[in-house]
């Protein structure tokens, strides 16, 4: 969504890059063109000229005319008043003394909120709570079926005691769900309530009826951030109308501008809470304003990617591919399946792989990057028998065809995938060996990220050496040969304890765009 966005703030730090001393031109420059991308990506007026006067007042003061380097401190201003316009330091939810804790979702009809309600459930599910969904929207048409399904895709039990469709009193069944969830001992309540496709006095009181009946801890006003100026008009009703505590952000995957998230926290001060990123009930988190202001300036979000990854592998599983990638053991192709199957679960791998630093400047490979490659390599690794994904080597002809066959692949497509195993493997040992140095680990087999794919895999760079036989005898000889050159090759010098050297080494462990972008392709 921050494309756009992004690209012209990252071009706007250009002109500073390797400057001794910034004039006040090169800053009011600066300041002109951060104020245009802002206006361009649709953010409110207000807020944009509170942000510009305040990057620019402290741009010219000492903080950046004493700095060594003024340009990044320049850059170090942006992504500070980016932060504080985002919400500054994330809040989490107010739980009730006593359960259950009630949240009142809010929002125009469209906005998300009934599929929110299920990923909100499941999130506090995933936390330890006990939530209760209750359908209290009976207006628009199969809203409480649907409450129903997400509720179990989520595996959250919901209370729907109105078939809805206009039938139905929303207060009466806001009210009896809290006393269910007293009667049940649910630890958190989530009322999902009527919408409407614009703001209207009926649809404003019925929403205060219900926040009054049930009196929440929580109400979040859900906002679809594609909505442009129009949220502020909206989120300005909602806070006079019924009031809120909190902002959740809808459908940041889509395409539009995205002026509504960085606008509605400046206008109405509540910050924002939680970002749905798309359409499965885990593209679901929290919102923090540090991390999105370093998607926004490029400068990738680590943090988040972390979390993720900490969520879907298993912390001894990690430790013993990290092991075999070191070279204690043999790292096969069914340790790899298995890591392409922990990465499937942690979602999008254009996602993952958008939150790496200086990612946007490889933002056309990343959207060529086709994520069926992935299937139609794991149906490659599962049409071979267990023996020849412990050992490749017996992979001769005959093999490889019948290998194609199974896979609904050619001998080409499973040719390209070996050379890629064997490249990354190689690589990922030499960062284990170097502390990181070599770019990132197993880009080798990716497939699928390079323009002139079109559906099927590409073959593998060409560099004017042919790549291994299937005939085991020749492929042999290819290995030994391979083996005596790596032997001639100096030592990697060893790392410090935390597996990094001296500060230039951690400069050089850092991911290698260039090699990455070629590995995309």
């Amino acid at each position: 969504m921050f494309a756009n966005l992004s690209d012209r703030l990252t071009a706007s730090f250009k002109q500073l890059r390797g400057k001794g001393r910034l004039s006040e031109a090169d800053i009011d420059a600066t300041v002109s063109e951060i104020r245009r991308a802002l206006l361009e990506a649709d953010v409110a007026l207000p807020v944009v000229r509170a942000f510009a006067a305040n990057v620019r007042e402290r741009a010219k003061s000492a903080e950046v005319s004493a700095a060594l380097n003024p340009g990044q401190q320049v850059i170090k201003i942006v992504n500070a008043e980016l932060v504080e316009i985002l919400g500054g330091e994330a809040r989490d939810l107010r739980f009730a003394k006593n359960p259950p804790t009630v949240i009142m979702l809010a929002g125009l009809q469209g906005a998300g909120k009934t599929t929110l309600a299920g990923k909100l459930g499941r999130w506090l599910r995933d936390q330890g709570h006990t939530p209760l969904l209750v359908a209290a929207d009976l207006q628009r048409p199969n809203a409480v079926t649907q409450l129903q399904v997400v509720g179990e895709r989520a595996g959250v039990p919901v209370w729907a005691p109105e078939p809805g469709n206009g039938v139905g009193d929303p207060v009466g069944v806001a009210r009896s769900g809290i006393q269910h969830a007293h009667d049940k001992q649910y630890s958190v309540v989530v009322v999902d309530t009527a919408g409407r496709l614009g703001v209207d006095a009926e649809m404003m009181q019925q929403a205060a009826d219900i926040r009054d009946a049930v009196s929440p801890d929580e109400i979040l006003f859900v906002l679809d951030a594609m909505i442009g100026q129009d949220a502020v008009t909206t989120a300005n009703a909602f806070a006079e109308g019924v009031g809120f505590s909190g902002v959740v952000l809808t459908k940041l995957d889509g395409d539009a501008r995205g002026g509504a998230a960085l606008s509605v926290r400046g206008v109405t001060g509540k910050p924002v809470m939680f970002a749905s990123t798309g359409e499965k009930l885990t593209d679901f988190e929290r919102f923090h304003a540090d991390r999105m202001a370093s998607r926004i300036l490029d400068m990738g979000d680590i943090l988040t990617l972390i979390e993720q990854a900490e969520r879907t592998f298993d912390a001894a599983q990690a430790e013993e591919m990290a092991a075999k990638i070191s070279g204690e053991g043999d790292f096969t192709l069914q340790d790899f399946l298995g890591q392409l199957q922990q990465l499937k679960k942690m979602g999008s791998m254009k996602k993952m792989l958008g939150m790496l630093p200086g990612m946007g400047q490889m933002r056309e490979q990343l959207e060529n990057f086709d994520e069926r490659e992935v299937d139609r390599v794991e149906a490659i690794v599962h049409s071979m028998t267990p023996a020849e994904r412990v050992d490749p080597r017996i992979l001769n002809g005959s093999r490889r065809q019948r290998i194609a066959r199974g896979s609904g692949t050619t001998v080409t497509e499973v040719n390209s995938l070996m050379e890629r195993f064997d490249q990354a493997k190689t690589m990922m040992r030499q960062m284990a060996r170097s502390g990181g140095k070599g770019g990132v680990p197993g880009m080798g087999m990716m497939p699928g990220g390079g323009k002139k794919s079109k559906g099927r895999m590409a073959p593998p760079p060409k560099k004017g050496k042919k790549g291994k036989s299937g005939n085991p005898a020749k492929r042999a000889q290819q290995e030994r040969e391979a083996a005596q050159r790596a032997a001639q090759q100096p030592a990697a010098p060893a790392g410090s304890a935390f597996g990094l050297g001296a500060p230039k080494q951690q400069e050089d462990a850092m991911p290698d765009l260039e090699e990455l972008q070629k590995y995309l392709r």
